[in-house]
């Protein structure tokens, strides 16, 4: 019998994951289906339930949902829990289970895709909204030898600085605290790449060698990887393969297997 999965959202439309797992189900033989699903902005419980009571066992959950499925688990992975954002159900039972694929989808696709290690280097995180919290705890994860966060509203900053710091070594601030400091990783988890914007960097924030990674995707080079490229940054990312990578997370907590990802990443990015 078929399993039905499915990613919702709104917008949806745009959504890659239908091509991504049914990639993946290809590869691995998995019988499954796996549609995109609209839910209006007030019916996304509604919308989840339907989708359960026809059979449906997990969902992807992008914008603007992730808070709402977070409160709609009734359990939670530890990185689900700090991240206090739910981009993966799965339905066993009367068991929803909450995960948070994102973190682990971004640093496989640096320390693994990209070859470039996280441990013992100093990251820039920037941003402090939901994007960001995703992947704090994976990144610490990986020993870095500091975990900056950096927010135009520092207050917010400072708060995932109390939350996160038992779990590494971790600073924040507002972007103007960064002045003389350089990293070897640079994130953006803003949303300015959105709107063609950029948070207020100084200049010299760029190690020798440095990674800059958007965890935006788009046709075009963002704003953020313009504004590196022309700083002189070798190695730049967008976030197709954090998108491929987190996909492949919820492919595995839902049917126990892990796809490979290269031939995936290297088809979106075609």
């Amino acid at each position: 019998m078929t399993d039905c999965y499915a990613v919702v959202g709104n917008p949806i439309n745009h959504s890659k994951s239908p091509q991504i797992h049914k990639a993946f189900a290809c590869q691995t033989g998995q019988d499954i289906c796996y549609e995109a699903l609209l839910a209006p902005l007030d019916h996304f419980e509604s919308t989840v339930n339907a989708f359960r009571q026809k059979g449906g066992k997990g969902l992807n959950v992008t914008v603007p949902f992730k808070l709402e499925a977070y409160q709609f688990s009734t359990n939670l992975t530890e990185r689900a829990d700090l991240a206090q954002a739910v981009n993966t159900l799965k339905f066993e039972d009367d068991i929803i289970l909450g995960d948070n694929t994102d973190g682990a989808g971004l640093v496989r696709d640096i320390a693994i895709n990209l070859k470039i290690p996280i441990t013992g280097k100093r990251v820039l995180l920037m941003g402090a909204g939901g994007a960001a919290r995703g992947v704090i705890l994976p990144l610490l994860q990986h020993q870095p030898v500091e975990l900056v966060i950096a927010n135009r509203t520092p207050q917010k900053a400072l708060a995932l600085q109390t939350q996160f710091s038992v779990y590494g070594q971790v600073t924040a601030g507002e972007y103007t605290c960064l002045a003389g400091e350089c990293f070897d990783v640079v994130i953006n988890a803003t949303s300015a790449s959105l709107d063609n914007d950029l948070p207020d960097l100084p200049v010299g924030i760029f190690a020798n060698n440095a990674l800059a990674y958007d965890m935006m995707y788009s046709s075009e080079p963002t704003c953020f990887l313009k504004y590196a490229a022309q700083h002189g940054v070798r190695y730049l990312a967008d976030g197709i393969g954090m998108l491929v990578e987190q996909a492949a997370e919820s492919f595995n907590l839902w049917r126990g297997i892990r796809p490979e990802t290269k031939a995936v990443i290297a088809d979106l990015k075609r």
